[in-house]
């Protein structure tokens, strides 16, 4: 995934598929909904940084690029960042541990406002790296975001009542520390990349799991 235009369109689609499955698994559990739409939005996420990367190539017009590659940053700076808490938030019944994740949630908020107005700052680039695409913003204090951002997301899982989630949620933190170090100019392309091959384990957990099957239930 984000190796290549080629590789983005196949695995936007695959996701996609994935992502109808995972959404026929929610079956009634409503609060699984926001958690099951993950993988078909991972989709078209990736189908939008195809058309950065044939835009960059010139296969595409040149015009295409400054949109679409606002619109795969401000998913990935801007929502996913609080979509992913408010969605692992969703699947705990009331108690302290979904109280508690009420606090990933305004990190994520803090993190998507600074992130987004960063790209009102302006400039917001794009250019071919190697096999990646390298993202630009005016970004401040990158390190310190950069942290925030992996916390927000990563950090809301490992508290999650569910086992799975929990522990996929420790290979995304990983994940995100070999990428960083791997490289950093690549790391918004790869990190998403990555991000949605957690789409395969959404819809595992779905096919899986008992209707408000949790750690948290389990105990009580």
């Amino acid at each position: 995934m984000c190796f290549s235009p080629e590789a983005d369109l196949v695995s936007g689609a695959v996701l996609a598929v994935i992502g109808i499955d995972a959404l026929r698994h929610v079956r009634l559990r409503h609060d699984h909904l926001a958690f099951a739409a993950l993988p078909l939005l991972f989709g078209v996420h990736q189908l939008t940084e195809a058309l950065v990367w044939f835009g960059l190539r010139r296969d595409l017009p040149e015009a295409w690029v400054g949109p679409a590659t606002w619109v795969y940053l401000v998913f990935a700076f801007v929502v996913l960042p609080v979509y992913v808490p408010l969605a692992i938030r969703a699947l705990e019944p009331p108690g302290s541990r979904k109280s508690l994740m009420t606090v990933f949630v305004l990190l994520g908020g803090a993190v998507s406002a600074v992130l987004l107005a960063a790209m009102i700052r302006g400039p917001v680039t794009a250019r071919l790296g190697d096999n990646h695409i390298a993202y630009g913003t005016d970004l401040r204090a990158g390190v310190l975001i950069s942290a925030a951002y992996v916390v927000a997301t990563c950090g809301s899982m490992l508290l999650s009542g569910y086992r799975r989630i929990a522990y996929f949620g420790v290979v995304n933190l990983f994940a995100v520390v070999v990428l960083a170090y791997l490289t950093i100019d690549g790391f918004a392309s790869l990190w998403c990349g990555w991000a949605a091959t957690t789409s395969v384990a959404i819809a595992w957990h779905l096919r899986s799991t008992a209707p408000r099957r949790s750690v948290a239930d389990a105990m009580s």
